[in-house]
Order: structure tokens, then sequence, then C-alpha cells
């Protein structure tokens, strides 16, 4: 989401959007002197309001609720989504407080948060500065709307820090790319690629991985990344987590988005449906020691650990284990070859063709 901030040094309001690597900063709007603090203060509160309940409807779209009929979260979400194109006319003319002191409250959260960006407007009373965040909003309705298709320029690019409960296509096959060029991964996939398709065509490519160093060890295919461990202490739970639910579900699409899902309904303290995923964590240490330092101590009875992911940021965390797992696969397979000289253009080579020959679960 885009952030807006007063600057009281320069007079002006300001927005901020991350890019995956850093921060990006624009001026949006010269604030008029005799606005008071509060004003100031209320106007970039309502603007960052209002972006963020626009972006959830990217990170949380409709189609990944299940159903569509009418009352059920799938259907409220649409209805939210549709809600895109009355937000410019809710700041122009927003519901104001009537004689009796009440005012008509949306039950619309994009809708809603139009109305009391205009009320803020409304308050200062500034025609140019009205205008000016009129533009911006648009622009960042515009934003989301490119970012749903996949197209993750501009303005769109802060979706690279999102985690998202779906997986644009476009971007799937763009990741793909980037893999098979590397399969070790490319700081591509971190900067210019939603992280969640990202992690998708990750898992395509761990299992390729995987799967080439089972056949060359001997070993399971699902305990390839956790016996590297021995090589290299690695987070392999995460890893191995997903190449087990292979064998279960079949395609990263539904592993990675139902991960994923899973994650972003703890971070907001629900508690996924009956029937979902569950996460063992009754095994050793993974090698992970930032994972698990909130759970070390004497305590007889530990915390239990809900999802294998950081809800804070599950897809980029998802993201990173995966490509760890590669690389755990790399280190096994250049234990095995018969070639050591050449051990990453050989591995390279043999995930490459195991991927491509199985790419017809990527999509």
């Amino acid at each position: 989401m885009t952030s807006y901030a007063v600057d009281d040094e320069n007079n002006t309001l300001i927005r901020t959007w991350a890019t995956g690597n850093g921060l990006r900063a624009a001026i949006v709007a010269a604030l008029p002197g005799p606005a008071a603090s509060n004003q100031r203060m209320h106007l970039a509160a309502a603007m960052s309001n209002l972006s963020e309940a626009l972006w959830r409807c990217y990170t949380h779209p409709a189609s990944a609720a299940g159903s569509l009929d009418v009352n059920t979260e799938g259907w409220r979400r649409q209805q939210t989504r549709d809600g895109f194109s009355t937000v410019v006319a809710a700041i122009q003319s927003p519901n104001l407080v009537d004689d009796a002191g009440y005012v008509t409250v949306e039950y619309d959260p994009v809708q809603e948060y139009g109305h009391r960006l205009g009320r803020a407007l409304h308050e200062i009373g500034d025609s140019p500065l009205t205008e000016a965040v009129v533009a911006d909003v648009a622009a960042e309705i515009r934003a989301v709307e490119e970012a749903e298709l996949g197209n993750l320029a501009g303005r769109a690019v802060q979706a690279v820090v999102l985690s998202r409960a779906d997986a644009s296509p476009a971007q799937v096959a763009a990741a793909d790319a980037i893999l098979d060029k590397d399969p070790l991964g490319g700081r591509e996939l971190f900067m210019e690629l939603e992280p969640t398709a990202a992690a998708v065509a990750a898992a395509h490519w761990l299992k390729a991985a995987a799967d080439v160093t089972a056949e060359l060890s001997g070993i399971p295919a699902e305990l390839v990344v956790a016996s590297a461990d021995d090589i290299e202490a690695l987070p392999y739970r995460t890893p191995t987590l997903v190449l087990e639910l292979f064998e279960i579900m079949g395609t990263p699409y539904q592993i990675v988005v139902d991960l994923v899902s899973e994650a972003m309904l703890i971070a907001e303290g629900l508690a996924p449906p009956d029937g979902s995923l569950t996460y063992d964590d009754s095994g050793g240490d993974d090698g992970d020691d930032e994972d698990d330092d909130e759970l070390s101590g004497d305590a007889e009875d530990p915390p239990v650990r809900l999802t294998p992911l950081d809800p804070s940021r599950p897809a980029r965390d998802l993201l990173e284990d995966l490509l760890i797992g590669i690389h755990a696969c790399r280190l096994l397979y250049a234990q095995y070859t018969e070639d050591p000289s050449g051990d990453d253009d050989v591995f390279s080579a043999a995930v490459r063709a195991r991927a491509a020959q199985n790419s017809g679960r990527l999509l």
C-alpha cells in the first residue's frame, strides 16, 4: 500500500511506497497554510487508509474466497472491488454530517474510506489540494488494477512486497523464465514479481531439483532437502513440507496458494477452516535459528506453530525457503555427481530438463 505523510518543513503532502528494494517517495500536493496540523494529519491518515483498502482487494481477491453467492465472503469482496468506480465521486461529494449531527456510513470499506477522505478535504476546503488528491487516488486505483493484470510497472510495483491469496499466470510465467535461466534463482524474483506467483514457479523448480537429486542419490525426493542439512545448516522444514504436499495435491499453484492463504488467515487472528493444511512442527532443529528463537527456553509446553511461514510476510518467506530448498538439492547433488568440477552446470541442466518435462503442472 501507499503511505501518505505530512512534510511540515516543506509544507507538502507526500506519498511513499515499497519497491522490493527500498522505498520511493513523491510529492502529492502543497498544503495550504491555513490548514491546521490535525487537519493535515487526518488527511494523510485518510489517504493511507483508503490505499490499504484498495490494495486489500488485490491481496484478497474474490476468486480466492471460494463462493460468490450472495452474502458470502467472496460476494462481499466482489462488491468492494466493484466499488472502485465510486471512489472518486465519494471524495468529491462525501457524506457530510447533517444538521442533527448524523452522518451516513457506507457498509463497503472502499466507499466509506473514500467518503472519509472527502470529509477530510472538505474540512480543509482547498480546491487545488482536492484536485491533486483526487488525481493521486485515481493513479492508485490504476496501480491496483495493473497489478491484478500482472503488470507491476510504476506504482504497481508495490505488489512485490505483498502476499496475495492468488497468483497471476503472467507473473508465474515470468518467474518460470527467470528460474529457467538460473534454477538457483535471482534478485528479479524479489524485485520485479509478485511473491506468491514467484513461489509457485519456485515450488515447481524445487520439485524438479529434488527429483533429479533423488534419482542420483537414491534418497526419496521428499527427504532430499532434509538430508542436505547434514552438509550445511538449512531451514529445511518448509521445503520438505512442500515436497510432501506434491504427493497429495500435485500442483505447485494449489500448494503455494493454500500455504500462503492459511498464513494470511492466521495473521488476521483467524483459524484456518476444517480440512485445511496442517503443519507438523514436531521434528528436530531445521537449522533456521532465527525462526526458532521464539521457541527456545525452558518452558515444558512451547507454543504451537500454526504455520511454517512468517504470517507477516508469508509469500516472500515461502519464496525464500523454496529457493533455499533448491540450493540444498544442489549441495546434495554435488556430493553424488561424477564430475564435481562442473557441479552447477550439470545440476542446472538436469533440473531444466526435468522442469520442462513436467511443465504442464505449472499453469
